[in-house]
């Protein structure tokens, strides 16, 4: 590895771990209240359901209209197995967001092996259609409490969990990304038919991405459910993928930093405008149109905020200055 790569890693781990530190002093002392504390634990849960749908739709270029389909199956299977286990709670949660991965996994490469084979608008329709039937399962399934949804959720989801899952989340993704395998799924992203004419195995790599983010969506459900307590079907539906597709196309499609950025403004942007009740989601769809109309490209685009590429450019600037002095 190179010794600036390393350098890099050692100072994004240090903001990092300051960035916790900071936060956990704050919610541990009371400054930020618990109502606060909340909005921040699914500000985080946020960052991974949007950084996962990005891997598909902004680094593979497959529109997924059905990604909380993902987090539901996640959140029921982590759920159910917290509470019916009968094993302590500090061994069951870690337990239960394993299950969480591996159950959002099995059903990404059951609903990727037809729905990958199809591109454009019918991929995006086939798992529109997902989400929905396993919202309708959910619905009429006796074990997960039906319509009444799943209640008495034990709440273990806290800070140090969700802040490090997000972070863990980041730095998978754009680790993948930057790898082999990452820049073949780039590739299919610019033209699968030269991709696939490349040598690359199109299909390996498309359900490589679909399923790592289908897994990812179901730890943010297993999350999820146990900051809540309580989970009902309705909360998964159509308009929830939506959200998530909101995130990624606002901070840019193919950029890591671009939607972790705009889940954090599409989590706190609701909370502050709640004041203005009434005209609340008037502000809201009026600030994301404006952007969308002025910035199509998204926050973003595809470039990448770095801490290391901030420091480097304003060393450049100083010593651009004493050569001009």
């Amino acid at each position: 590895m190179k010794k600036k790569t390393v350098t890099s890693y050692i100072i994004n781990l240090v903001l990092v771990l300051v960035l916790y530190a900071v936060l956990a002093v704050l919610i541990d002392n009371g400054t930020i209240n618990r109502y606060y504390s909340g909005i921040i634990a699914m500000m985080f849960i946020n960052i991974i359901m949007a950084v996962s749908l990005n891997l598909t739709t902004g680094f593979l270029g497959q529109l997924v209209l059905g990604h909380a389909g993902f987090m539901s199956v996640g959140a029921y299977s982590a759920a159910l197995f917290t509470m019916y286990s009968g094993l302590p709670t500090a061994i069951s949660f870690p337990i239960a967001l394993v299950i969480a991965f591996v159950v959002a996994a099995v059903f990404g490469i059951i609903i990727g092996i037809p729905a990958l084979r199809l591109r454009g608008d019918y991929l995006a329709i086939i798992t529109l259609g997902f989400g929905e039937i396993i919202r309708v399962i959910i619905l009429n399934s006796g074990f997960t409490g039906g319509a009444l949804g799943l209640r008495g959720i034990p709440m273990m989801t806290t800070f140090t969990w969700v802040f490090f899952l997000a972070v863990l989340t980041v730095f998978t993704i754009h680790t993948f990304i930057k790898s082999r395998h990452g820049r073949a799924v780039i590739a299919i992203r610019e033209d699968e038919i030269a991709a696939e004419a490349s040598g690359i195995n199109t299909t390996y790599y498309k359900m490589v991405a679909f399923v790592l983010a289908a897994a990812i969506a179901g730890v943010a459900g297993g999350l999820y459910a146990h900051q809540i307590g309580i989970i009902n079907p309705s909360k998964f539906d159509f308009n929830y993928s939506i959200e998530f597709l909101v995130m990624v196309v606002l901070g840019g499609m193919g950029s890591i930093t671009g939607s972790i950025v705009a889940a954090i403004i599409l989590t706190i942007l609701p909370e502050a405008l709640r004041s203005f009740s009434d005209y609340r989601m008037l502000i809201y769809s009026i600030i994301l149109i404006g952007m969308m109309l002025f910035k199509p490209s998204g926050l973003l685009g595809r470039y990448e905020l770095s801490f290391t590429g901030i420091i480097n450019r304003f060393k450049k600037n100083n010593n651009d200055n004493r050569k001009e002095a």
